[in-house]
């Protein structure tokens, strides 16, 4: 199975149980009533990004649903927490890009975001021989990978959140959710 297309989803739940609190981010991201299966950070070649609502509406109650996780959950009290994915597409639509996961603790959603779509596009550049100093700052790399002309783009969707008042499960997730047809 290669998927014909992929949608990014983002939720968060909040319960005193910690399952009820995953279930509650996974149905604010709406696919809660799929059964997940992680698998790791192959953006598949030709895969088209579709929006959130139109992936949605093609998913099946029970369907067994491939995509890439981030989840992050606290009970402490005020606590800071993000979930990211990141996204890396490659100029040559025949090729494959990355896709990345990244969770924290105190970060903002920009932070997160921004990690996030570091991680991928660093795995891309890598793969496509792009020279670059990992130790240079996100802003530069992202122009340096951009005028190289092999990476077309990248993006990010965040799921932030503070750990409930009273202690009860806060989750944050972010998802890369693949389609197999359209």
């Amino acid at each position: 199975m290669i998927p014909k297309a992929v949608f990014l989803t983002r939720g968060m739940g909040v319960h005193k149980d910690r399952l009820q609190s995953f279930e509650l981010a996974l149905r604010d991201a709406g696919i809660g009533m799929c059964n997940l299966v992680k698998v790791s950070s192959i953006l598949p070649p030709n895969c088209k990004i579709i929006s959130r609502s139109k992936g949605v509406k093609l998913l099946r109650p029970g369907e067994i649903t491939y995509c890439v996780l981030s989840k992050n959950e606290t009970n402490e009290p005020y606590r800071k927490i993000s979930a990211s994915i990141g996204l890396a597409i490659p100029k040559d639509k025949n090729a494959y890009g990355y896709i990345s996961e990244y969770h924290s603790f105190g970060e903002s959603h920009r932070e997160a975001g921004d990690y996030a779509e570091d991680l991928a596009a660093t795995m891309l550049a890598t793969t496509l021989g792009i020279d670059f100093d990992p130790d240079k700052a996100w802003d530069e790399r992202k122009q340096l990978f951009r005028m190289s002309g092999k990476i077309v783009k990248t993006r990010s969707i965040t799921q932030t959140a503070i750990g409930d008042k009273d202690g009860r499960w806060t989750t944050v997730i972010a998802a890369a959710v693949f389609v197999e047809d359209l």
